[in-house]
This record gives structure tokens, C-alpha cells and sequence, in this order.
């Protein structure tokens, strides 16, 4: 399992890190964004939660998961009885992509620096992959989200999961994904119990 986005690194601390996010020209995003969308929660989680990249209200109001999805989100969290302080939530990159298009390669990889560092903060014990891109980024290159959601990965004492993003569930006229993604919450409810009592 790659996970080579948890690399050596010096580490900064936050004020450094939002200086150098909101100065950051290292993608053509920098040209379209309205807001850097740095993250927001608990810096001190066992839990990161990571999507793929701001929309249209993220960029707006700056902050992470505030329009349709990130109410769904909220009630996701509320459901397995966590509130947006008890977590940290984050994105793959920063910036958004016009039109809400997935981020290239190259924004990506640009972009993952700031989440070494946040990881390299937070040091959480659980991170939650929320979509394809996340998972792709964090777990496997060729991750396939219907196929290897609710699965748990351990890399260096770190357990993580993915789920489907909300904003597919809000898609999902079906309810199977909706189903699926509270099955994923339940399992991340308990690992968070189980790491919470190791650690006491």
C-alpha cells in the first residue's frame, strides 16, 4: 500500500501552514479560487475525515463541506453521535477545480503537501477517506470506491477506511449507496471506541 504522501517532511505549524496555503500559486488553481480551503475541526482528532476538493460554497465561505454534502456530512456524523468538533475535516487539494471537475494529477500532487502537514498536526489514529479521489490518493492508485469501501487498510498504526463522498449519496436514487455508507459510518463509530479504549 503506497501511502507515500506521509513522507519526511519538516514539519510547520499551523499558522505557518495556512500562510503558506493561502499564498500557494503551485497549480493553475490558484488562478480561479476565491477562498483556500485549508480545512477545519478538531486539530487535536484521532479522526481525519478527507474529500477530494472544495465546490462552490467551500470556495466561497472558505471553509470545508458547508453546502448540500456537508449537511449530509453533518448528519452522517451526528448519526454515529460526532459533531464537525470532535473531527478534522480536509480535503486533497485546497482549491477548487472549475466546475467541480476532479482534480488533475498535477493538482494533486501539488496540493498533498498540505495534507502531509495537516496529517503531521492532527497525527490521528483514523483517517476516512470520503470518495474515489480521496482513497485514490491516500489508500491505492487504482482503488475502486464500490468495490473496496468498508474496508480497513493499517499503515504504520494508522487505520483507514473509505466511504462514499456525500455528495454521491445525494445522488443515489436507489438508497443501496446510502445503505452502504451507514454500514461504513458504524464501522468507523466503533474503531474510534476501540482506539479511544486502547488508548486509556
Amino acid at each position: 500500500m503506497p501511502l507515500n504522501w506521509i513522507s519526511k517532511v519538516r514539519v510547520m505549524n499551523w499558522d505557518e501552514l495556512y500562510a503558506a496555503c493561502n499564498s500557494c500559486r503551485r497549480c493553475p488553481l490558484c488562478e480561479t479560487r476565491t477562498n483556500v480551503v485549508v480545512g477545519t475541526g478538531n486539530r487535536s482528532s484521532k479522526i481525519l475525515f478527507v474529500g477530494e476538493g472544495p465546490g462552490y460554497n467551500e470556495d466561497i465561505q472558505g471553509l470545508p463541506f458547508v453546502g448540500a454534502a456537508g449537511q449530509l456530512l453533518d448528519k452522517m456524523l451526528a448519526a454515529i453521535d460526532l459533531t464537525r468538533e470532535d473531527v478534522y475535516i480536509a480535503n486533497i487539494v485546497k482549491c477548487r477545480p472549475p466546475g467541480n471537475r476532479d482534480p488533475l494529477p498535477m493538482e494533486k500532487e501539488a496540493c498533498i503537501v498540505y495534507l502531509r502537514q495537516q496529517f503531521k498536526l492532527i497525527r490521528p489514529r483514523i483517517i476516512v477517506c470520503l470518495g474515489r479521489i480521496a482513497a485514490q490518493s491516500i489508500i491505492s492508485a487504482d482503488f475502486r470506491i464500490t468495490k473496496q469501501r468498508g474496508i480497513w487498510y493499517n499503515k504504520k498504526g494508522i487505520d483507514i477506511i473509505a466511504t462514499y463522498h456525500p455528495s454521491a449519496l445525494l445522488r443515489d436514487e436507489t438508497k443501496q449507496k446510502k445503505r452502504e455508507a451507514w454500514e461504513d459510518f458504524k464501522q468507523i463509530r466503533d474503531k474510534l471506541k476501540e482506539v479511544t479504549n486502547n488508548e486509556q
